[in-house]
């Protein structure tokens, strides 16, 4: 198992070879929060900086974590090709479309309906390990069921729905969603 204190250029190569990552959060107190990303929402901004676009979803838990302690960890796994288990570790932020950087980093990303908001997450620890019992999987692509149901809703629908759903954690903790 190898540690780092930055991601490295075969790291960076790595990452942008992946269709999916998983970000963990947790609370001081309460459930962690384990979810599964894709699409093409992951951006190495530099060898201590990453960013990812969240869409909106059935819940917000690592917003609230996030902004409860901003711990987070992300993790890539090789399903394809050499075994390969990358760790990100650092302290994220919620940027949320009222924040002054959103232009800037949303403008990395294709424009997809439903963004909720990125995460930026400053690495201080990159971890590798072996990845031998990870199986292959086969990307046969994105869907596209999420995009759509945003497509359908529209702004406003989206709204809507992150009001009712987006604004309150499964532990109680309240989201701020501007």
């Amino acid at each position: 198992m190898g540690k780092l204190d930055q991601i490295s250029q075969k790291e960076q190569d790595f990452i942008a070879n992946q269709k999916m990552f998983f970000v963990a959060t947790a609370p001081n107190s309460g459930s962690i929060n384990l979810s599964p990303k894709g699409i093409d929402s992951f951006r190495v901004i530099d060898a201590n900086h990453v960013i990812w676009l969240n869409l909106t979803g059935s819940g917000n838990e690592t917003q609230a974590h996030v902004d409860e302690n901003g711990r987070m960890t992300i993790m890539f796994c090789s399903f394809e090709g050499p075994p390969n288990i990358l760790r990100l570790y650092g302290k994220a932020e919620a940027i949320l479309p009222s924040n002054e950087n959103w232009n800037e980093y949303i403008s990395l990303f294709p424009a997809v309906s439903g963004s909720r908001q990125i995460l930026s997450l400053k690495v201080d620890l990159v971890q590798n390990s072996c990845g031998f019992g990870v199986p292959f999987y086969e990307y046969k692509g994105d869907r596209d069921t999420l995009e759509m149901w945003a497509n359908k809703k529209g702004a406003e629908g989206i709204r809507e729905y992150k009001e009712l759903k987006n604004t309150t954690s499964l532990d109680g903790k309240s989201i701020r969603i501007d």
